[in-house]
């Protein structure tokens, strides 16, 4: 498919549906204009039944994200309202990037810094080759970092990480980040696309109702007790057994064979 600008590439490759950071010269820095194309591209994977699974990489094997693009700082932050602008066109891609109702995956590789690592944290999994390097140094650059990103760091890694990795301001290796729960998997690097192929694959012949109805009710989990919408964790339950792929999925099991769901 065509993607609005060069430096998001956009591939269908099923069941992946590939969403490539393809800014190398800057180490895959996101821009203003790569952060406005990735709702475009995830509005035309979500409506694709091929794609199963959306898969978030860098360009090259030198870097996943290296963060924001500074050198657009001067131009798109450099006034409140500029700041306002920009914060909420990059908010509005990573809520679509966490938000989509198909299963995302982070294939880190090279520098997943500052902003990239918000752009993984808004990924359901992230799988690292056992190079990458981690880290959120906006205590060095003065940058104050918003509520929802935090909190998403420290849901996945508990407040004492969390504030490890923001008061040092370090890089943290593939294993350390292991270790705190920030990535699921560590897989040497000639291995990673492989797996990460295979993990899709495995994903992919699932009935994508019974994986929405559980990114939908983990949502809801995250939020505090008494916004949880309730009813809509019922409906999502109730779609999946009024569906044509429960029918499907019993009568696999009972013949023994492999189930075709088709996601109605």
């Amino acid at each position: 498919m065509l993607s609005p600008t060069e430096r998001m590439i956009a591939e269908i490759d099923p069941p992946i549906g590939w969403l490539v950071f393809n800014n190398p010269a800057r180490r895959n820095a996101v821009s203003m204009d790569m952060w406005q194309a990735i709702p475009t591209i995830l509005d035309a994977y979500e409506r694709d039944p091929a794609v199963r699974v959306i898969v978030l990489k860098g360009a090259g094997d030198k870097a996943f994200v290296s963060g924001a693009d500074i050198s657009e700082f001067e131009q798109n932050r450099s006034s409140p309202e500029a700041v306002a602008r920009y914060d909420e066109i990059g908010n509005t891609a990573q809520s679509r990037i966490l938000n989509s109702p198909k299963p995302t995956m982070a294939m880190i590789q090279g520098f997943c810094m500052g902003g990239g690592v918000g752009v993984a944290l808004s990924c359901d999994l992230r799988i690292a080759a056992a190079g990458a390097q981690f880290g959120i140094p906006a205590a060095r650059l003065g940058i104050g970092y918003r509520l929802g990103g935090l909190q998403r760091l420290i849901e996945l890694v508990g407040p004492a990480f969390a504030k490890e990795i923001f008061y040092t301001a370090r890089r943290f290796t593939a294993d350390e980040a292991h270790d705190m729960g920030l990535v699921n998997r560590v897989l040497p690097e000639a291995e990673l696309e492989t797996f990460v192929r295979s993990y899709c694959a495995m994903i992919g012949d699932n009935a994508p109702l019974s994986l929405a109805a559980v990114k939908g009710i983990a949502a809801e989990l995250a939020k505090l007790p008494d916004e949880v919408d309730r009813a809509h964790c019922e409906e999502l339950v109730r779609r999946c057994f009024a569906s044509e792929d429960y029918v499907e999925g019993r009568r696999a099991f009972m013949e023994k064979r492999k189930p075709q769901f088709k996601g109605r």
